[in-house]
């Protein structure tokens, strides 16, 4: 299995993922490996909480950055022999994983942000519970016929499913929860552009669909992959629950067979979304030239009745694959801040409150008497809002005589990828007519 993921917007870096094969002395080192590695990350956690606990008191300050535990790293490789028969290269990279988990959560602190959406600071690694994983600079691995050698003489067999775009610049070696070996190379990316097709393109994320968009033949309905599976899950996890250990007892091989089971039913549910979303995003990019896609947030969905639902949509998983796809083929992605899509017009630009309640699919306009389905009145607010020319979008019915326009709504042109909410005073543009009016309490 092979999948490319996007490493950084605008990066030009990619991720190839291909399965390994590992044998029984390949595995015996590797978990070596994974077991200094993950002794480095548990000292980094023990000196970071050191420091923090004499800083609280000391009139100077002292800190612990990734130079201060590289020397502690060398001292320790120089005074135990256990440590020092591991690659250094794994180790130092675990420092540099360790410190940027610091310094986000630092980061968050200071920032003040809430609690619920920090980004907590690292914590000790059990034996147990950690999944091995193993990160390698250039200088730390090569690719010689066809395998994968890795500092320390550790030799892996690697399922290539397609050939590499160019050299790699390092390499991730990490364990799922099923018991499967990967490795995950980083190359740069070249793009490929596909042909121009003079289409554009507007999507709108929902729970009932997945996307409703501007073309009938482009709407991607809700998979139900999630839906589909929770009765073998249900079980497996009633047995996990029949069977579980006592504290500080180990599991028993039921538990273990029962957890491998659903472990492997989540990740199979995984695979299905992530294929279905990268399928549809990859006819979407084919048939159109640009794309104005709502910059959804779905985790408030997370408090409400309709969290089940909105998960099993995986619409941030799709969102991303569909970004994915078009940097990968050149094509003009702009995203489209969600605020108040619902409520705006795409005929004739003005903003009023629903007369029906949001439960009821149509959406009328109070204005000039359009009646069009609401996520596809959506899905068109997306184009025009992102400056695309919204002809090749599905006509709407008058349900009475439209009032004639007085002038034509001021569209900002954009350049491609840029996001349509990035004006310096940080709000939307405005397109609807008439005077402007107070905005809603929490609107942007």
């Amino acid at each position: 299995m092979a999948t490319t993921a996007a490493a950084g917007r605008g990066s030009g870096l990619a991720r190839y993922t291909f399965r390994l094969r590992v044998s029984s002395t390949a595995l015996a080192r590797l978990e070596a490996e994974w077991a200094r590695c993950r002794w480095v990350w548990n000292e980094c956690v023990a000196m970071s909480r050191k420091v923090h606990a004499a800083n609280r008191d000391a009139a100077e300050k002292t800190t612990c950055g990734p130079a201060q535990l590289d020397r502690l790293l060398t001292e320790a490789r120089q005074a135990m022999s256990w440590l020092r028969e591991g690659a250094s290269v794994p180790q130092q990279q675990t420092i540099r994983d360790f410190a940027k988990s610091r310094a986000k959560a630092v980061k968050d602190v200071k920032a003040k942000v809430p609690v619920r959406r920090r980004a907590g600071m690292p914590r000790i690694k059990r034996k147990r519970d950690a999944l091995p994983t193993l990160n390698y600079t250039q200088r730390g691995f090569r690719l010689k016929d066809g395998r994968l050698h890795v500092a320390g003489g550790i030799v892996l067999t690697v399922v290539w499913s397609r050939e590499l775009p160019s050299e790699p610049s390092s390499v991730r070696v990490y364990r799922d929860s099923l018991g499967h070996w990967y490795c995950s190379f980083v190359v740069a990316a070249e793009p490929q552009p596909l042909p121009t097709t003079g289409r554009v393109l507007g999507v709108d994320w929902g729970v009932k669909e997945t996307a409703t968009t501007t073309s009938d033949a482009h709407d991607l309905p809700h998979p139900e992959h999630g839906k589909n599976a929770a009765r073998k899950l249900g079980r497996y996890q009633r047995l996990m629950a029949r069977r579980r250990p006592a504290r500080g007892r180990a599991a028993s091989k039921g538990y273990r067979k029962a957890q491998r089971q659903a472990a492997k039913l989540h990740k199979k549910v995984a695979r299905q979304r992530q294929d279905t979303a990268r399928k549809w995003a990859k006819a979407v990019v084919r048939d159109h030239d640009a794309i104005a896609v709502e910059d959804f947030r779905p985790k408030f969905l997370a408090k409400t009745t309709m969290a089940r639902k909105a998960a099993d949509a995986a619409i941030g998983a799709t969102k991303a694959a569909l970004i994915e796809m078009g940097r990968k083929h050149a094509r003009d992605i702009r995203l489209v801040h969600p605020a108040h899509t619902t409520m705006d017009c795409a005929q004739c630009g003005a903003r009023t409150k629903h007369a029906l309640p949001l439960s009821e699919r149509t959406y009328t306009c109070t204005a000039c008497g359009a009646v069009s389905p609401r996520d596809k009145n959506s899905a068109r607010v997306m184009l025009v809002r992102a400056g695309l020319n919204p002809a090749g979008a599905d006509r709407v019915r008058a349900g009475r005589p439209q009032v004639p326009s007085q002038r034509e709504p001021e569209i900002p042109v954009l350049q491609g990828g840029e996001d349509v909410n990035s004006s310096p005073s940080g709000r939307l543009p405005r397109t609807r007519r008439g005077p402007a009016r107070r905005p809603w309490p929490g609107s942007p």
